[in-house]
């Protein structure tokens, strides 16, 4: 399977390495390339000897994500900072180049909801599940005491 991870960040790093463990093709693009430097982190070779790939490019460039293999992939992870910038990119890779499976990590509970309903896009939102973890803490205190 091909995989293409669109920001480098602790998520994006994560993902992609745990994708090249499980044997896919993983290419990664993010616009900073000293976040080369966050791929190889506990790693014994550099990420292209493990079979990844890099490139250095904007996520909302359509050259930059053709150049990271975007025509070709398989599963889009939009995982960049930025909520705007991964909904449209994950837009981008399920209208534009017909990926079958996109997911873009969103910060906004109320954004993850409505494009994850309305807009057909798998959005993964760490906020909402810090909230029901936190609540459900609150609510477990509260009924043993």
């Amino acid at each position: 399977m091909f995989v293409l991870v669109v920001g480098v960040g602790r998520v994006g790093a994560s993902v992609a390495k745990r994708a090249l463990e499980r044997g896919d093709t993983v290419s990664v693009l993010d616009r900073d390339a000293l976040s080369h430097e966050q791929l190889e982190q506990g790693m014994p070779t550099t990420w292209e000897e493990a079979g990844g790939l890099f490139t250095v490019g904007a996520a909302l460039e359509s050259d930059a994500l053709i150049a990271a293999g975007i025509e070709r992939a398989d599963v889009v992870v939009a995982a960049t900072n930025g909520d705007n910038t991964n909904l449209v990119v994950a837009q981008i890779a399920k209208e534009r180049f017909k990926v079958s499976k996109v997911i873009a990590r969103v910060l906004d509970p109320a954004r993850a909801e409505w494009y994850g309903q309305r807009g057909g896009i798998e959005t993964i939102c760490g906020t909402s599940r810090a909230i029901e973890l936190v609540d459900n803490s609150i609510a477990a205190a509260e009924g043993g005491s």
